[in-house]
């Protein structure tokens, strides 16, 4: 498994994690097999959040793996808070007792990485720091950064925490790909989202983008996952890929795409398959 060098830290991640949203309700024994699964393969970079199952997912991870100091040193664990029932949560208090929270349920005393879940409107950034100072000279987290913030979310926050934020964890696919058409379609006025007729572009952009996966998966001798997961991987921002499979069949497969570097002319071909219109 590729590793990235993290930006302004020592940390080197493995290219693609695991994420642990949807192992709440599976049994332990398939738990296991996934994540052992995961480590054979290199990935070693599990990621969390407190709302996965109400905790359970953090719960059902630890009993799995039947965590143990030495387990614990093979890991890196990431989870992350600030989502509650209908609202957003950032303050001192609430950052703090969510981090207790997790470290009992993951059954260990420190978490590698710390991410504020998605943007909070009523921010006070001095808290944050605050909370960010007492958890990371307690050593409960090494590391913090975001998710699904813009940069100016971030700057404000900079501007009051002094722990590097290391990350920020966005969503992006090749069906999903808003930022990147955002830079490609600069100072354009472009509909490049309408649907028409029931969604019958949809279905015909879902039909192409699928032969156009099929006949690289063919070429690369992977599974079309892989090829999804490749072409995330080639962006030059070296962009970490978290899965959601719950099969550790499919992590094995996926895992392939570490090894996988499409070419300029591939990475266009999916872009453009998926619906996407160069200017």
């Amino acid at each position: 498994m590729n590793k990235i060098k993290v930006a302004n830290s020592d940390l080197k991640i493995p290219e693609i994690a695991l994420g642990c949203m949807r192992i709440g309700e599976m049994p332990l024994h398939e738990v296991n097999k996934l994540i052992n699964t995961a480590m054979d393969e290199g990935i070693t970079f599990f990621d969390h959040a407190d709302i996965y199952g109400g905790g359970k997912s953090e719960e059902v991870f630890a009993s799995a793996v039947k965590m143990t100091p030495a387990k614990r040193e093979q890991m890196i664990l990431q989870s992350k808070c600030g989502i509650r029932e209908g609202f957003f949560d950032f303050s001192r208090k609430h950052i703090l007792q969510s981090v207790d929270g997790i470290l009992k349920r993951l059954q260990t005393d420190y978490l590698d990485i710390l991410l504020l879940h998605r943007p909070d409107s009523l921010v006070e950034p001095e808290e944050v720091a605050d909370a960010f100072d007492l958890l990371y000279k307690s050593g409960k987290v090494l590391n913090f950064g975001v998710s699904n913030q813009n940069p100016m979310q971030i700057e404000l926050l900079k501007k009051y925490v002094k722990q590097p934020l290391l990350f920020n964890q966005l969503q992006l696919s090749i069906m999903r790909t808003g930022m990147i058409d955002a830079g490609l379609n600069v100072n354009m006025k472009v509909e490049n989202s309408l649907d028409h007729d029931g969604s019958i572009l949809d279905y015909c952009r879902l039909t192409e983008l699928n032969k156009v996966i099929d006949k690289l998966a063919k070429k690369y001798t992977v599974t079309n996952s892989a090829i999804a997961v490749a072409w995330i991987l080639r962006h030059p921002a070296r962009i970490q890929t978290i899965i959601g499979t719950t099969n550790s069949t499919r992590v094995s497969h996926m895992a392939k795409a570490s090894h996988i570097r499409l070419s300029r002319e591939e990475w266009y071909e999916i872009y453009r398959s998926a619906g996407n219109i160069l200017p």
